[in-house]
């Protein structure tokens, strides 16, 4: 399928995505591909704390900081559509206190989101150790297809 409008902002930060577009489309369209969606109108928002709780805040009404925030906009079953938001400082932070690069912590966050249009939740303990489990994966795949 090649309706895949999958796209890449920075607000309110400096960053540089640190691979390419091209391998991120590859990778996030074989994720999606494996859980049976395809891509369609999906935004990565790559951002700062500040901007993300700020989102948290108004649209959640959640008064704490996140690495991410995910809107489904799909509207077509199988169809994954919406925007991501990544607090960078997040992940950086994440990195670190995980002992792992930023661009494996970086690359575990943008799978999360998307595993979250798939379907998968991470409120229940249960839930959450399934989301971890799919990250893994998610992660595997990007060594086999993104590079």
């Amino acid at each position: 399928m090649n309706d895949t409008e999958l796209s890449f902002f920075v607000e309110d930060l400096e960053f540089s995505l640190p691979l390419a577009e091209s391998q991120l489309t590859r990778w996030l369209s074989a994720l999606a591909a494996q859980h049976n969606h395809s891509l369609g109108a999906l935004n990565y928002i790559f951002c700062s704390d500040e901007y993300l709780h700020g989102i948290n805040l108004e649209y959640l009404d959640h008064d704490t900081y996140t690495d991410i925030i995910t809107f489904d906009g799909s509207e077509e079953e199988g169809l994954l559509e919406g925007d991501i938001f990544i607090s960078i400082e997040r992940v950086q932070e994440n990195a670190s206190s995980f002992g792992v690069e930023f661009q494996q912590e970086w690359l575990r966050v943008m799978a999360h989101g998307l595993l979250h249009l798939c379907g998968f939740g991470d409120k229940s303990e249960q839930e959450a150790k399934t989301m971890r489990e799919e990250e893994d994966k998610a992660i595997a795949l990007f060594q086999s297809t993104g590079q």
